[in-house]
């Protein structure tokens, strides 16, 4: 069977509708979407809408949960939202205390990465048992695991905590101040690299996992790569924030850019350490003692057609 997803139509879609007990028109619309994730959402699979052959095999598994009939009025937004960008979030939220209630007005995007694990699920899950207390960002994108290559997560992107809330991902010095006032998103990936290709707790990337600068950023040139499915649901997602909370996604980081080139633009940025640029950021732009984000030429291309 063919990946299917929104827009698709035909006699594979008429199939699928019957397995989803919907109604079976032979159109990929929002009802068969909607159908879709519920499914991946009973039979713990990653939100995407999308079915691909995994899912065909559990459609046809005896043993699996099928979903219960659903229809136009059925009601799945606890679980995740789809944005105006059509870019599914995942819903994820930290126990009451973890984060600061609001309501926050963000004036400020800032861009992270976690230097961590792929799994969006656990990086929240983590935070959750942080004994700092409320360190935290609102979403977080999932990526590739280095270690065996599980692509699971790849751009599944996940809520930690409602909108006009906060929690602290910008330290408590200096431009700290701008917590109260930004959102952030931290993206699952290890960062920089030794020569061999080492993560800092000494796993190795694959090569085909590693992006090469052609100078050191931060002191490296070796990075494990933002990937091709974690740069699209980034672009979807700036562009989500920058309408939901009025933020310029064009200020900041495309104009230091623009300005300086890649490197430079990426690096610390006086003005933005004190807040004088309202817009999208990296942690990179206001801590000279970070490495997140990094000028991977493919990221450095989506930031400029913003």
């Amino acid at each position: 069977m063919r990946m299917l997803k929104k827009g698709d139509n035909g006699s594979d879609v008429q199939t699928l509708q019957r397995a989803l007990n919907i109604t079976s028109d032979g159109f990929f619309g929002p009802m068969t979407e909607k159908a879709v994730i519920r499914f991946q959402l009973t039979n713990n699979f990653p939100i995407t809408g999308i079915v691909d052959s995994p899912i065909w095999t559990l459609l046809f598994n005896r043993e699996i949960t099928v979903v219960e009939e659903i229809d136009e009025d059925t009601d799945i937004s606890e679980e995740y939202f789809t944005t105006t960008f059509d870019q599914i979030i995942h819903k994820n939220y930290l126990p009451k205390g973890q984060y600061v209630e609001g309501p926050i007005q963000n004036q400020y995007i800032f861009l992270h990465h976690t230097a961590g694990h792929a799994d969006p699920y656990r990086c929240i899950d983590h935070w959750g048992r942080d004994s700092r207390g409320r360190v935290a960002t609102e979403f977080v994108l999932g990526g590739i695991d280095h270690r065996n290559g599980n692509n699971e997560n790849d751009g599944i992107m996940v809520q930690a905590f409602p909108e006009k809330c906060q929690g602290w991902h910008l330290g408590r010095t200096g431009s700290g101040r701008m917590n109260k006032s930004s959102v952030g998103l931290e993206i699952c990936n290890m960062g920089y690299l030794t020569d061999d290709y080492k993560t800092y707790v000494n796993s190795r990337c694959k090569l085909s996992e590693v992006t090469t600068l052609e100078k050191p950023f931060r002191g490296h040139t070796k990075w494990q790569s933002y990937t091709e499915e974690q740069i699209k649901a980034i672009e979807k997602w700036i562009r989500y924030v920058g309408e939901r909370d009025d933020i310029n996604i064009r200020a900041g980081l495309q104009k230091y850019i623009h300005k300086y080139g890649a490197h430079k633009g990426f690096d610390f940025q006086e003005d933005a350490y004190y807040g004088k640029v309202k817009g999208l950021l990296t942690h990179t732009n206001v801590r000279r003692d970070k490495s997140d984000c990094y000028p991977h030429p493919d990221f450095v291309d989506m930031i400029m057609s913003l």
